[in-house]
């Protein structure tokens, strides 16, 4: 009785911070991406009222560029997803991001596999992987699909599938 007592006194109060973890605000600069991943087609609207993000800035694979490594989980235990790299630059007064790699990944006991492979050999995947791991022990965020169908004006979207 008292372990029961005990478990259920450090499950309620541990809840709201579990909670918390996931329902909080997404940040602008996640918000942006996700509405460039739909804009150009990366992302699929589903027949859900909301998508479930994570991201990691990475501004040392690259130096001198920042790149956001961006999860679109599609199951509820963060077991599978889709995986974005998008560089981020100005241009004039616009923030500018620039898709230029994804895949689609299985997780597994046994590790990261890609079931859609990203661009790029090794390297980009090993990154991507560690990328993954890393999201992972972030926030997840949930944002709702109609705060997504456009992008704010002040972002330019673009991708390594436009049309030169």
């Amino acid at each position: 009785m008292k372990l029961l007592f005990s478990t259920t006194l450090l499950i309620g109060l541990l809840a709201p911070f579990s909670y918390a973890q996931q329902q909080a605000k997404p940040p602008t600069l996640l918000v942006h991406a996700a509405q460039c991943l739909l804009t150009k087609d990366f992302a699929a609207l589903p027949k859900a009222k909301a998508l479930d993000f994570g991201f990691v800035l990475d501004t040392k694979s690259y130096p001198g560029q920042k790149m956001l490594y961006v999860v679109n989980y599609t199951g509820p235990d963060r077991s599978n997803g889709m995986i974005f790299t998008l560089f981020l630059e100005r241009r004039q007064r616009r923030q500018v991001f620039n898709i230029q790699n994804n895949g689609t990944f299985v997780r597994s006991k046994k590790g990261v596999d890609f079931t859609n492979s990203p661009l790029g050999g090794i390297w980009t995947q090993e990154h991507l992987v560690s990328a993954i791991k890393q999201i992972e022990q972030g926030s997840r965020y949930t944002i709702p699909v109609k705060d997504l169908r456009a992008p704010a004006v002040e972002i330019e979207c673009a991708s390594y599938a436009d049309r030169s």
